[in-house]
């Protein structure tokens, strides 16, 4: 009881400086963002690793505002939090990495391009097994498409881009029961897949893109599972094997997952002898840590950094997300097939009011004021984490806090007062409401989504919760990844990009994630063009995508919010903790100096 009254007590004192904050917001803000904390990517304690230690139990907290209820699949993923729960197992991934996210060999298979032929080979491994210990063959790398483009699939990971597969267009859309290019040398249970494309991108190099899925499915433990049925099926909710350094012990549902170390893993032997991931609240992380509950954390939210930064026995480490929290503006439907057709008389469909709605918005200040030194406003789609890519501030500088030039857009758009009303109609005289919704979360959540809303008020536009306030995560995907939702105009929610860059997984006309059905033709023209024969020069791509990044901002349908690092206190128990990207063997290179969180 004490603990809740304090969090309330601070969302009060929150809400009341963001009204202070609200005040000043009528100036014209700076277009480049404010300073912020660089955090090493990097931790281990000096001391030696025990046989006690490593006898013991590593503690993980999975932050998350609900019960994760994602199977542990990776082609039927939806969630960070839902892969945060199975990484351990390695949840199906090929291929090892560089710092840049470049494939490398090494890993459970290696990748060969033949820009001449078209193609990509994947070689297994000779001793890849699963964690039941069943071969890991060359079907297992083709299943996953299987699984992705089948037309009554569950999952929601295809992507325009894998129309480049030859034969899978005619298979997604029903008209062909296998992958025609998609071939295997030594039979479906050797060890080599060969890929063909109708041509090779350029993306086809890096671990995550959107054309070439990086990861395995066991073919023969579920081929008796019609694909489905496949997401609510006990081999992928209660009985899921894996091919990583650890196994699944037990888990509870949706809160909890035990490992033990996987005896036919390939790799380095893991050192620790226990794992287990909990589901913990992101309010109370930082009391959780102070109490010695957790090792480390994923997904640890800004607003705890003050309180975690003082805990003597942890320390801070951090990588810039590879995503963001970004606003969406609904402007239109899936239609039967599956692609996304955007509706001219849709409420939201007048680029004004979306441009007006952020520039009402400081978010400068906010990120100052409640970023924990973290946060920093973002001006693009592309993070500054992909270096080569991402648009600067003085090139786009994104939408810096401008109340005046908000309410002249609605004004030159023919938004206005009528009839005496505080609010703005629609320019065909008709009644505008607006309804916004986001994932509940902690006060500060809640506290900076009634901020938004409290300025699109003061804009002049009728804006409200579409359920009075924020509601639970999982209720929110569900419904804006409906085909057709007309009850959420504005929504804020988290998207997690591939180490690619290539955005089509979450703007492409096909895409499941692209939850506001925007779709152009210019769009899908520079989508095309980051992977094109030209853009194999990286000079050439890095043009395409500040093109894109440019277009997407002056469309508007959808705008990030912030940009955060991927970071966590880590105890001072732990050796060979690291957020690199080049370091894949993470969970093998783990081990612990005490039987007890220090």
């Amino acid at each position: 009881m004490k603990k809740h009254t304090k969090w309330l007590t601070l969302g009060t004192i929150l809400l009341a400086s963001m009204t202070g904050l609200a005040a000043c917001s009528n100036n014209k803000q700076s277009s480049m963002p404010n300073k912020h904390v660089h955090l090493s990517q990097n931790y281990s304690v000096s001391s030696k690793a025990t046989k006690a230690g490593n006898d013991s139990t590593l503690k993980i907290a999975n932050i998350s505002k609900g019960p994760v209820t994602q199977p542990a699949a990776p082609t039927l993923e939806t969630t960070q939090e839902g892969n945060n729960m199975y990484k351990p197992g390695g949840f199906g991934i090929m291929f090892n990495q560089n710092k840049d996210y470049h494939i490398i060999n090494g890993g459970l298979a290696n990748l060969k391009l033949n820009r001449a032929n078209n193609t990509a080979t994947v070689t297994l491994r000779k001793n890849a097994k699963w964690s039941n210990g069943m071969k890991v063959t060359a079907k297992d790398v083709e299943y996953p498409y299987e699984i992705i483009a089948n037309k009554h699939s569950k999952s929601n990971q295809f992507s325009t881009d894998m129309n480049d597969i030859k034969g899978m267009a005619a298979y997604h859309n029903g008209k062909a029961k296998k992958i025609s290019g998609i071939t295997f040398p030594d039979g479906p249970k050797g060890r080599k897949t060969v890929i063909h494309f109708n041509h090779l991108m350029p993306a086809l190099k890096y671990n995550g893109n959107s054309t070439m899925w990086n990861g395995v499915e066991p073919y023969e433990y579920l081929k008796n599972v019609p694909i489905n049925k496949l997401a609510s099926s006990s081999k992928v909710r209660k009985h899921p094997i894996f091919v990583g350094p650890y196994k699944l012990n037990k888990q509870v549902q949706g809160n909890m997952t035990s490992w033990v170390p996987n005896k036919y893993y390939y790799g380095k032997k893991p050192q620790v002898k226990h794992i287990d991931i909990q589901v913990e609240s992101p309010a109370n992380i930082a009391e959780a840590m102070k109490h010695k509950k957790y090792d480390f954390a994923f997904g640890s939210p800004v607003y705890q950094y003050p309180r975690m930064k003082k805990l003597s026995d942890y320390t801070e480490v951090g990588l810039p997300k590879l995503g963001y929290n970004v606003f969406g503006f609904n402007v239109g439907k899936t239609d039967k097939n599956g692609n996304a057709v955007m509706n001219s008389h849709a409420k939201m469909a007048n680029r004004s009011l979306r441009r007006a709605m952020m520039y009402a918005l400081n978010l400068n200040l906010v990120a100052k004021k409640y970023g924990s030194g973290l946060t920093y406003r973002a001006n693009t789609l592309i993070p500054p984490a992909y270096r080569d890519f991402h648009s600067s501030y003085s090139v786009n500088p994104g939408f810096p806090h401008n109340m005046n030039k908000a309410k002249q857009l609605l004004k030159n758009a023919g938004y206005k007062k009528r009839n005496g009303s505080k609010f703005v109609s629609q320019p065909n005289g008709k009644k505008l409401v607006v309804r916004y919704e986001s994932p509940t979360g902690s006060s500060q959540d809640d506290t900076l989504d009634n901020y938004f809303v409290q300025q699109w008020r003061r804009l002049g536009i009728d804006a409200k919760f579409t359920e009075g306030k924020p509601i639970d995560q999982n209720s929110l995907i569900a419904t804006l990844l409906r085909h057709k939702q007309t009850s959420v105009d504005v929504y804020r929610i988290y998207f997690g990009m591939n180490p690619e860059p290539t955005p089509t997984g979450f703007f492409s006309r096909q895409s499941s994630f692209n939850l506001s059905h925007f779709v152009t033709k210019k769009n899908t023209k520079l989508l095309n063009e980051m992977n094109d024969s030209a853009s194999f020069s990286k000079a050439h791509r890095a043009k395409v995508f500040k093109e894109w990044q440019k277009y997407m901002n002056k469309e508007a349908v959808y705008v990030p919010e912030f940009y955060t690092p991927d970071w966590t206190a880590v105890n001072h128990r732990v050796k060979g903790f690291s957020m690199s990207p080049a370091d894949n063997n993470l969970w093998s290179n783990l081990s612990l100096t005490s039987s007890k969180i220090k």
